[in-house]
C-alpha cells in the first residue's frame, strides 16, 4: 500500500504486478519500487469533454502496462484540473521525489519550452516526446485502416478500392514537427509500400504542397494520415486539411493501446535499475501474511 506521490493529484493506489510461473511464464514486468518518482502526462490542451477521455483512457492504458506506476495527468487549465505548475509545486512542498513528466505530444510543439521552464524551477525530469517510434508508425496505419485508406497489413493480397497510393503524414508543431515526423513517415512507407511524406498542419502551404508532390510522383488517391495523438492539435487544422487538398483522412491516433506503451516505457527507460536488497525488500513487503501461521509451525 502507498500514499499518493503528488497531495491531491487523482492517482492510482500503487498495486504490485502478479507474476506468472513456470517454463513458459511471460517476461516479468520491471520492477517500479515504493518511493519512485511519479509520472505526470502533460496535455498541450485545456481539459474538456474532447481531451479527458483520449488522456483518461491513456492514462488506463499505462497503469495496465505497469500498474506500479503511480501516474497522473496535468493540463494547460480546465475546470478543477490540474497543471504541470501545481502538480510539482505540491510533490516538492510535500517533500517528494521531483515527478518525471511526459509531453503527450509526437514530436516538437509550441508548449515544450513552458513545460520545461516549469520542470526546471523544482528539479523535475522532462522526457522527450513519444516519436519517432514504430509503434507510432503502428497506429496511423491502423487508423489508415479503419478508414479503408490501407490493408490492415502487407500480407494480405486483396485490394480495397480506395486504398490511398501515397501519404502525407500531417502534424503540429511547425517546419521542425514535420522534419522529426519524417522519420515515423519512412516506417510507415515500409507498412504501407507507398510513398508517404510528412507536412506541418499549422504551417500555411505545407499540406497542399506534400499532396502536390505525391501526385507529381505518380500518386492517384493520395490521403492523409495525422501523427496526431488529438489534444494537441486544433480539429479544425484537420479538417481545413482535408478540405483544401480534396484528400480524404484518418483520424488522428487518440488512446491507441501503443501510445500508452510508449509512454510506460519510456517511464520505465529513466528509472534507475533496483538493486538486489531493493527487490529483496519490496518482494518480502508485497508477500501476504497469513494469520496463525507461526502458530502452525
Amino acid at each position: 500500500m502507498s500514499t499518493a506521490a503528488i497531495p491531491g493529484a487523482p492517482l492510482p493506489v500503487r498495486t504490485p504486478g502478479s507474476r506468472a510461473r513456470g517454463r513458459h511464464r511471460a517476461p516479468e514486468r520491471r520492477e517500479v519500487l515504493a518511493g519512485s518518482p511519479a509520472l505526470v502526462l502533460a496535455v498541450p490542451a485545456v481539459a474538456g469533454p474532447e481531451t479527458r477521455p483520449i488522456v483518461d483512457e491513456l492514462l488506463s492504458v499505462v497503469r495496465g502496462e505497469q500498474p506500479g506506476i503511480e501516474v497522473t495527468a496535468a493540463y494547460l487549465g480546465g475546470e478543477d484540473a490540474p497543471t504541470v505548475a501545481g502538480l510539482l509545486a505540491a510533490a516538492a512542498e510535500a517533500g517528494l521525489a521531483a515527478p518525471i513528466v511526459q509531453p503527450l505530444v509526437p514530436g516538437p510543439h509550441g508548449f515544450l519550452p513552458g513545460l520545461h521552464k516549469a520542470a526546471a524551477e523544482t528539479g523535475a525530469r522532462v522526457l522527450d516526446p513519444l516519436g519517432p517510434h514504430t509503434k507510432l508508425s503502428e497506429a496511423v496505419h491502423v487508423r489508415l485502416s479503419e478508414a479503408n485508406l490501407a490493408r490492415a497489413d502487407r500480407a494480405r493480397l486483396f485490394a480495397i478500392a480506395t486504398a490511398a497510393d501515397g501519404v502525407v503524414l500531417t502534424t503540429v508543431g511547425g517546419q521542425e514537427a514535420a522534419e522529426a515526423a519524417a522519420m515515423t513517415g519512412v516506417l510507415l512507407a515500409s507498412r504501407l509500400a507507398v510513398p508517404v511524406v510528412a507536412a506541418a498542419l499549422d504551417v500555411p502551404g505545407s499540406v497542399a504542397g506534400a499532396v502536390a508532390h505525391l501526385k507529381a510522383m505518380g500518386a492517384e488517391r493520395p490521403a492523409l494520415a495525422p501523427l496526431v495523438i488529438g489534444p494537441e492539435a486544433d480539429p479544425e487544422l484537420l479538417a481545413t486539411a482535408a478540405e483544401e487538398t480534396g484528400c480524404p483522412s484518418a483520424a488522428p491516433i487518440g488512446a491507441y493501446p501503443t501510445v500508452g506503451q510508449l509512454i510506460a516505457a519510456s517511464y520505465l527507460s529513466v528509472l534507475p535499475e533496483p538493486t538486489q536488497e531493493q527487490l529483496e525488500a519490496a518482494a518480502a513487503a508485497a508477500e501476504p501474511r497469513t494469520p496463525g501461521a507461526h502458530a502452525a509451525r
